[in-house]
């Protein structure tokens, strides 16, 4: 069993950065491949960027690639996501995930935080 809750969202100008923040608990954290996804209002969950057990392999969904940044610090039980030049289409709640295998898909994924806000102004 693994518990997330997701900190750092809030409300920042286009252009701006946040950092948001994973922490998981239990001990088999690091077993486990990470997955950032968001989700704006009347639209379905969408991935964003996942990272594999060790943080050796990461990839991106093309409209956050070059801009979010995934890792994670096994030895503290937290992945983060650094979003660079934000953009209001990125307006959405962002959630963290766990799967036992590195994925794509929402339905992969065992275990999920419940959603930090992340909104940007114009």
């Amino acid at each position: 069993q693994v518990q997330l809750v997701e900190s750092g969202g809030g409300l920042v100008q286009a252009g701006g950065s946040l950092r948001l923040s994973c922490a998981a608990s239990g001990r088999t954290f690091s077993t486990y491949a990470m997955g950032w996804f968001r989700q704006a209002p009347g639209k379905e969950r969408e991935f964003v960027a996942r990272i594999n057990w060790n943080g050796g392999s990461t990839y991106y969904a093309d409209s956050v690639k070059g801009r979010f940044t995934i890792s994670r610090d096994n030895a503290k039980n937290t992945v983060y996501l650094q979003m660079n030049s934000l953009k209001p289409e990125d307006t959405a709640v962002y959630y963290c995930a766990a799967a036992r295998t590195s994925s794509l898909r929402v339905y992969e994924y065992d275990y999920w935080g419940q959603g930090t806000q992340v909104t940007v102004s114009s």
